[in-house]
């Protein structure tokens, strides 16, 4: 088969190595990839949104199947725009695809299908929503009702803060149109975690548990980030829970879309808080999630191409995933001043040393590749190229340990061998997933 892997992110990397895997893959490109796609992969110079282009280009040279990584072309329509063509095309239709592309979409179906969630209210006023907030109090949470690349969610302990976010979202526009109306609220106290499945649109098919970190710094501070590092499995969910999570969730999830004419086919992402034992949904996505998509993957002993094609045939059913028992931990290094201004073109260096530890994988995110300019080669002379970074998270270093200290451990070992002008990480990624009685042990970083 060939493949054509849309994005350009960590996730979108993973996929790529993961795929790559199948003997049932002959050849993989990937629009527009990044510098680490680019050792296993063709990389295509066609952005994620030009749906027109990456459409010519599956035509042109005879695409078997796509698989879409990022959600703004979800929801732009590509996969009906693939489908109208019969290409066979990976993820939710656009009409899916608003299970992301509006937390006020999303929030309706919890409420009309009975799927637990927090308590909100929507508005399109700054006004109001100031007025609510004010009728309610705080803490509370303020969120952007479209895609804001996992950033549109400000949680407000004081009313100063919570008009100071809605005035940023609605007024200033921080996160663009995204911000035309905000959802309010409650705020929920509890262990976030990730949930996963696969679905044909009736049956589903659970992937591994995951849990990530979405702010900035230590001990989960700061504003929110498109998430600096993930574990997998997320030891708060347990058999239990995750059985609730599968009945009182997805499967009302997956069959209300079913019965509003939306049938989700594809990755449906649940980013979950877990409230004294109980699964309540912060937010839903249409893809696979990013950092969480890293060491998930890295725990898949099955191959991963021949249950996409099931999602995409009907044919979900009676189908299984055989996972590692080892946990994998990424942690993300990012670009000196992310989530807001950052510089690129920083040379990266000790990629080729961290590769040499066993059972890790850095994964690309805000990569790409500088070849400098240089005179005419003497005969027999290689030109060089260095790789630089190129975006606000930049690498996704992720390793398989025998338990979590060995897997953090790995990662930072591996992260320390990596250098950039002004690399920044979090140096408690997977803490949370070690026993409390063990919380003692040191990790190095």
């Amino acid at each position: 088969m060939k493949i054509l892997i849309i994005g350009s992110g960590g996730r979108e990397h993973a996929l790529v190595w993961k795929i790559s895997q199948s003997p049932l893959v002959k050849k993989i490109y990937c629009a527009p990839g990044n510098a680490g796609i680019s050792e296993i992969a063709e990389n295509v110079n066609i952005e994620s949104t030009d749906i027109t282009g990456l459409i010519e280009f599956a035509i042109k040279n005879s695409i078997d199947f796509t698989v879409v990584g990022p959600e703004l072309p979800l929801t732009l329509g590509i996969v009906n725009e693939f489908e109208k063509r019969g290409l066979k095309i990976f993820g939710p239709s656009k009409e899916a695809a608003e299970i992301e592309g509006s937390k006020v979409f999303a929030k309706y179906m919890m409420k009309k299908y009975k799927i637990p969630t927090a308590k909100y209210e929507s508005f399109n006023s700054q006004k109001d929503a100031k007025d609510y907030v004010s009728k309610i109090g705080v803490p509370v949470v303020i969120k952007a009702d479209g895609l804001a690349a996992g950033k549109g969610v400000i949680i407000c302990n004081t009313i100063e803060e919570a008009v100071r976010a809605i005035d940023s979202i609605m007024v200033e526009k921080l996160f663009g149109s995204a911000g035309n109306k905000v959802i309010i609220e409650e705020y929920l106290k509890g262990e976030e975690a990730s949930f996963m499945v696969f679905s044909d649109g009736e049956d589903i098919l659970p992937i591994a548990s995951a849990q990530d970190h979405k702010q900035i710094y230590d001990g989960d501070r700061g504003p929110n980030t498109g998430g600096m590092g993930a574990y997998s499995p997320a030891p708060v969910i347990t058999d239990s829970i995750a059985k609730e999570i599968i009945d009182t969730i997805i499967r009302p999830l997956i069959s209300g879309m079913k019965k509003e004419g939306k049938t989700y086919k594809g990755i449906l992402y649940a980013g979950l808080m877990i409230v004294n034992d109980s699964p309540f949904v912060l937010e839903f996505n249409c893809r696979f999630g990013d950092p969480e998509t890293q060491p998930i993957l890295m725990r898949m002993k099955s191959d991963i191409v021949p249950v996409m094609l099931s999602v995409v045939e009907g044919r979900l059913k009676g189908k299984e995933i055989q996972w590692s028992n080892e946990p994998s931990v990424c942690v993300v290094m990012a670009a000196g001043g992310y989530p807001d201004k950052y510089e690129k073109g920083k040379e990266i260096k000790g990629l080729d040393e961290a590769k040499k530890i066993e059972n890790l994988v850095v994964f690309h995110a805000g990569t790409s590749i500088l070849i400098p300019p240089h005179p005419p080669l003497a005969k027999g002379e290689k030109g060089g190229f260095k790789v630089v970074t190129n975006g606000g998270r930049v690498l996704g270093v992720t390793s398989l340990g025998t338990n979590f200290e060995d897997a953090i451990n790995r990662a930072y070992k591996g992260v320390g061998l990596i250098k950039w002008d002004g690399a920044y990480y979090r140096r408690d990624i997977g803490r949370k997933a070690i026993p409390i009685s063990r919380k003692s042990v040191k990790i190095s970083t």
